[in-house]
Formats: C-alpha cells, sequence, structure tokens
C-alpha cells in the first residue's frame, strides 16, 4: 500500500545526524533517505520513479550512489542516511551503471516526444543527454503492446518504464501489476466492480508520460481551425496559482492577468473567469443545504463539484446518490449561464457560441459529455482543455507569459468574489458555502475567516460550525481513500455529519490531474496559500456580494422554472464504463 500523501519513508526526525556528501559534511533527520537530504541540499542525484507522494519501489535505478565501507552500488531513493556514513554521488561506476540502467528503460520507452505531457519538460531526455545515452540503442521491446482508453484517460503501455506509480496512487485500485520479469505489464482492471473515476493522479506521477488525458494535445491543436462562432473561454480558480510553473516561475505566483492576456492573444473573443461560476455554485448550494437541514431529507448534502468524486459515489456507494447536491459545478454553471443569459443579451444564439474551458482536471473532460448536463439539448461547455494542453499552446504559439502585459477578463464574468477563487483548494468549496449560508441564516456577513479551520491538506478535517441557532457539524475530505472511510462511516451512524465536501485529487483542484508535471505535496500547499491571498485581498469575499451574480437573478433568474434546468442537474447510479483498446500504428512504423 502506498504511504500516504506528503509522508516520509520513517515517522523518526527528532534525532540529527551528521552525514558527508560528495566531501561535504550535512546535518539531517534521522529516517530520511539519502535522495532527501542530497535534494535538500541543492545536490543533483537523477531519477525517475522517485515521487515524494508515494512509496519507494527503486524500480529506475537511476539515483545510484556509492556509500563507502560498502561493496555494491545503492539506489540513494530506498537508503536511509546513518551517522557518519560517507555519500558519493558521481563517479565513473556509477555513471556508467546509470548509463546502462537508462539504455534499458529507453528499450521499454517508444517515443513520441512531440504528443507527450513532458514535452517541455522531459527527464528522460535530459538524461539521456546528461550522460550521452544512445536512447535507440536496443530495440523497443513494447512496440506491439496495447493502449487502451477508460474515459478520458489513456494509457499507452508502449511507452510504460514499470515504475507502478500509478498503481500505487490510483485510488480506487483501479490499476494492477501482471505477469513477472520482462512479460510485466500494468493494466486496467475487466473486475466489473471497479472502475476508474478520471481523477488523473495517474498521469501526474507517471515519470515518462505513459497516461495522459484524451486529446491531450490534439485538442489544442483544433483551436487553431479556423473560428465559425463566437469562442468563449473560461478558466479555472486554481489555473492562474499554477500554469506559472510550466513557464519557470516560483509555485504558487499568481498570472491571472498574464493568463488572461495570453489567452486572448490565442484568439478566443470572450475571456470568463470560472470563479464567477463558482459564486454562481455556491449560491445554490447554500440554499440546496439550508432547504435539507430544514427538511432533515437526504442529509448529509454532499458537494458535488468535483465530477471523478461523483462518479464514484456513482459507482461504488450508489446508495448516496440523492446526498449528492444538484448544483452544477462551476464550469458548467457559467456554461450555462453564458449560454442562455448572456447570449441573449448580446443577441447570439446558443448554438453559435463555443465555451471552451481551461481546467486543472482531466475528469472535466468527461463532465460536459455527461447527458445530464444538456440544458435545452445543448452541453454548456464543449471542450476542455488542461492547465497542461493551455500552457503548451500558449509556448507553441510563442506567446511570453512571464512577460506579456496582464489583462483584465471580460464583463460580466470578469470579477469573482474570494469566495469563489478559493474553490481551488480543499476546503474551498465548504468555506464558500459557509460564507453564505451565514449570510442567508442571519442577514449578516461573517467576521473575516470565521470558518478557515475547514482549510488545509489534512485527509480529514471534521468540525462543528454554529450559524445563528443552527449548528452544522461537517467533513471536508482530501482523496477518494478518505471519502470510503467517511462512507463507510455514514453507513453506521447516517447522522454522523450534515454536509461533506470532498475533492478526490490531493489538496483539491490546486493538485487536479491536469496540472502541471511534477506535482507534490510542497507544490501544492504554495498553490492553495496564494489563492487565500487573493481571497483575503478581494473588495467582497462572500459569492451573494458579486454584482454580476446580483444582476443575472434580477434580470433573468426569476423563478424556479429557469434556475433549475439551467443551474442544477441531476445524477444516477452509473454501471462499469467500457474499456476500449486502440488501433496500435507503432507496430508498423
Amino acid at each position: 500500500m502506498p504511504r500516504p500523501f506528503g509522508a516520509r519513508n520513517d515517522k523518526n526526525f527528532m534525532e540529527k545526524i551528521n552525514i558527508k556528501i560528495d566531501g561535504k559534511e550535512y546535518s539531517a533527520d534521522s529516517g530520511q533517505t539519502i535522495l532527501e537530504v542530497a535534494r535538500e541540499n541543492g545536490i543533483d542525484v537523477p531519477s525517475l520513479c522517485y515521487h515524494p507522494d508515494l512509496q519507494t519501489r527503486s524500480t529506475c535505478r537511476m539515483c545510484l550512489v556509492e556509500i563507502k565501507g560498502q561493496k555494491d552500488l545503492k539506489t540513494s531513493c530506498s537508503t536511509p542516511v546513518a551517522e557518519n556514513m560517507e555519500v558519493l554521488t558521481e563517479s565513473p561506476r556509477i555513471n556508467r551503471a546509470r548509463k546502462i540502467n537508462l539504455e534499458l528503460i529507453f528499450a521499454q520507452h517508444q517515443e513520441e516526444c512531440p504528443d507527450c505531457v513532458w514535452f517541455f519538460n522531459c527527464q528522460l531526455l535530459k538524461l539521456a543527454k546528461r550522460f550521452g545515452v544512445k536512447i535507440t540503442r536496443f530495440p523497443d521491446r513494447k512496440i506491439q503492446r496495447k493502449i487502451t482508453q477508460c474515459g478520458p484517460i489513456v494509457f499507452d503501455q508502449t511507452k510504460c518504464i514499470d515504475c507502478r506509480n500509478c498503481v500505487d496512487v490510483c485510488p480506487v485500485d483501479f490499476l494492477s501489476v501482471e505477469n513477472r520479469g520482462a512479460d510485466i505489464s500494468i493494466e486496467n482492471s475487466q473486475d466489473e466492480w471497479k472502475e476508474c473515476i478520471a481523477c488523473g493522479q495517474c498521469i501526474l506521477h507517471c515519470p515518462v508520460g505513459a497516461i495522459e488525458g484524451v486529446g491531450e494535445f490534439e485538442e489544442a491543436q483544433e483551436l487553431g481551425i479556423k473560428k465559425k462562432k463566437m469562442r468563449v473561454v473560461q478558466f479555472a480558480p486554481a489555473i492562474r496559482t499554477s500554469i506559472g510553473e510550466e513557464f519557470d516561475l516560483k509555485p504558487g505566483e499568481i498570472v491571472t492577468g498574464q493568463l488572461v492576456a495570453a489567452l486572448r492573444k490565442l484568439g478566443f473573443d470572450k475571456v470568463f473567469d470560472t470563479s464567477v461560476g463558482a459564486d454562481f455554485t455556491t449560491f445554490e448550494e447554500a440554499g440546496e443545504l439550508l432547504e435539507r437541514l430544514k427538511s432533515g431529507k437526504n442529509l448529509p448534502a454532499f458537494s458535488s463539484c468535483c465530477p471523478s468524486w461523483v462518479k464514484f459515489v456513482e459507482f461504488y456507494y450508489p446508495e448516496f446518490v440523492p446526498n449528492l447536491c444538484t448544483s452544477r459545478s462551476p464550469q458548467t454553471m457559467l456554461g450555462g449561464v453564458i449560454k442562455n443569459y448572456w447570449a441573449q443579451k448580446e443577441g447570439f444564439k446558443p448554438e453559435d457560441i463555443e465555451v471552451v474551458s481551461v481546467m486543472p482536471c482531466v475528469a472535466k473532460k468527461y463532465e460536459i459529455k455527461r447527458e445530464e448536463m444538456k440544458i435545452n439539448g445543448l452541453f454548456p461547455v464543449d471542450k476542455v482543455l488542461t492547465t497542461r494542453e493551455i500552457a503548451y499552446l500558449i509556448k507553441k504559439n510563442k506567446i511570453d507569459l512571464k512577460n506579456i502585459a496582464a489583462g483584465e477578463a471580460d464583463d460580466p464574468f470578469g470579477m469573482p468574489s474570494g469566495a469563489g477563487v478559493i474553490y481551488g483548494a480543499s476546503g474551498g468549496v465548504f468555506e464558500s458555502a459557509l460564507r453564505t449560508v451565514y449570510f442567508k441564516a442571519t442577514g449578516k456577513n461573517p467576521a473575516g475567516d470565521e470558518f478557515k479551520r475547514v482549510r488545509g491538506q489534512e485527509g480529514i478535517k471534521i468540525n462543528e460550525i454554529t450559524i445563528g441557532d443552527k449548528i452544522i457539524k461537517s467533513v471536508v475530505v482530501n482523496g477518494i481513500r478518505n471519502a470510503r472511510k467517511m462512507l463507510e462511516e455514514l453507513k453506521k451512524n447516517p447522522q454522523a455529519f450534515q454536509a461533506m465536501e470532498v475533492m478526490a485529487c490531493p489538496g483539491g483542484c490546486i493538485g487536479g490531474g491536469g496540472q502541471p508535471v511534477p506535482t507534490n505535496s510542497q507544490l501544492r500547499k504554495k498553490r492553495a496559500a496564494a489563492l487565500y491571498d487573493i481571497d483575503a485581498k478581494k473588495e467582497f469575499r462572500c459569492a451573494h456580494e458579486n454584482p454580476a451574480l446580483q444582476k443575472v437573478y434580477k434580470e433573468f433568474f426569476v423563478s424556479e422554472e429557469i434556475i433549475r434546468p439551467i443551474l442544477h442537474t441531476s445524477y444516477a447510479p452509473k454501471k462499469k464504463s467500457a474499456i476500449m483498446t486502440l488501433k496500435n500504428s507503432k507496430e508498423t512504423r
């Protein structure tokens, strides 16, 4: 079993020890590995399979080091430090071993570089250049392996190096290791009781791009086709503090204005902020929660913004489907408002508007194609591009995101509340809803960050929230494995909670499957912290304060008959999706 996200191999970090690496002395915590200590001190030890989120397996063997007094080379990712240990990270012997290991890895990996999530930051190619490796020394032994697609996830076995990161990170055990030796392979589960929930964590943790989102990056290329429709783009809350990493900016650096300007340069007619959609979701979800608290029905109320969480409930726990809030997610909420209210105001037919969403999430590609999302026969969002895909497109068009003059998103959906922005972090959906629930229950806004205790990267956060004469027992859940624990608890005690927020990806959308690679716990924390900084500086911090939202409700959403089909949807139990085997044209190359 994989260790918890962000955990190290050993929890005894109190005792300090002294070690020597490449002739220099360093202080380390007992329990740390050689690789951890080296990287903390800026020593470049190469690795592919290592990921700080996961259990160490030492499969790639690129992090080999010499330890004085020991005959064999050791993998630094799995070797704990010891008092007075002397380590050498570079030598002819080490480099010879690394070179051979890398050549063998390339024999398992069919190169398809232009269509890869690592295209601009490929560790394999960097290591090949560093060690002078001829990447075609050995024939590609996996060229006849299959390529499969399940939902929006494509798994190309011809690229897989068998590191097993995807197996360890999958929260529903959909992937497994089959066979041994040269025949070893990673397979999608054929078990009718196991289903991929499209969270995309396998993509983030694959070091060689063997797993990717469907259409990545072909869908981005399609944006270059001559347009026939009004093209509108919306960008998710979490994008503004993560996309900068693709352009060598610091993790968590806020680039909202630069992103808006870059999207305009790509030819979009209007640039809107999905955080405004989050304000609409908050307003409707707060109303739903108050209704359920009053009626006592369908409690606890489950958040429904995360499509992977929704799919998890529909497949694995269908008895809890009625607990899911019917308020749409921010992207489909805003898409519906654009194609109905905004289209009417601007004189467009809904079918003449193409809405493109830039999302941190691969599952959003799946969400927009759900039949339940249609409004008057039309999908509210036509295409989803991940953070990686839009970064790819910006680079391809030679747009300098670092230095471009900042722009502002378009009215009327360009100015979100702080509550809308924090949707990108775990706890953000619930904190946003609580601010508006508080207003609806008391007639005034909460003071300051009254509900900030729901924030953070912890797996399970349980709180009792007092609002007026109501006490709401809530739980904010980070990750599907923790969600399973809470659902099992609710089976035993249905009254344990009244409200539950779940985000499938660690840290929430800031750790989504469509985000830049690599992603780890430290990066997630910095991205989330930046979102809360934006919130703290906002003129209005509650969704119901948003002037755009107030205007749309006053002018358009004047009755439940109009509100329900546009701002709400429905969910139902689901069966296992088909696993498609795609044609492998590589065999005839």
